[in-house]
């Protein structure tokens, strides 16, 4: 057996992490717009790809154990690429292989600066809210700044509410 299904294996795993990162750049716009509808359409089209990740990476697995039996290694070791590059004797097959771990790796490694700026963002956004919210509600920072006993506060939190009914 050629290690052909596993360059294809991780073909395909390659394609659907660069569905993902065009998903992580449509996200980053919908979080900047502001936009929920999309960030949540978005959401469920990235748990389908996730999905199609898992199933991707059992078939990439198994193309990776019967590469090493066709080779005649018996035990179910968990070899990284490079090392199963090793065990390619084919020049061109161990060129398809190794460019094809690169380019994955490079892919994975733009997704992961993409989701970490999105995660950036949301929390930009939360940390926004709040202020909203604590701007609407009336808490300062100056008031949290100087020191009240607790009994001065007058009431059991001292921040008061959207409605203050004590009037």
């Amino acid at each position: 057996m050629t290690v052909q299904l596993l360059i294809d294996s991780l073909q395909r795993l390659e394609m659907v992490y660069n569905d993902m990162l065009t998903l992580a750049d449509d996200k980053k716009k919908a979080i900047i717009d502001n936009d929920v509808d999309a960030i949540v359409q978005l959401l469920n089209r990235e748990s389908k790809g996730m999905k199609n990740i898992e199933q991707l990476e059992r078939e990439r697995v198994q193309a990776a154990y019967a590469f090493l039996q066709s080779r005649g290694v018996k035990s179910q070791l968990d070899l990284t690429l490079t090392e199963l590059a090793r065990l390619v004797f084919d020049p061109k097959e161990k060129a398809n292989l190794l460019e094809v771990q690169t380019r994955l790796s490079h892919t994975l490694q733009e997704l992961k600066l993409k989701n970490d700026l999105n995660q950036q963002l949301l929390v930009q956004s939360l940390e926004f809210i709040d202020f909203s919210l604590d701007m609407l509600t009336g808490k300062s920072s100056q008031d949290e700044a100087i020191y009240h006993h607790p009994s001065d506060r007058g009431g059991s939190s001292g921040r008061p509410g959207l409605f203050d009914t004590r009037a």
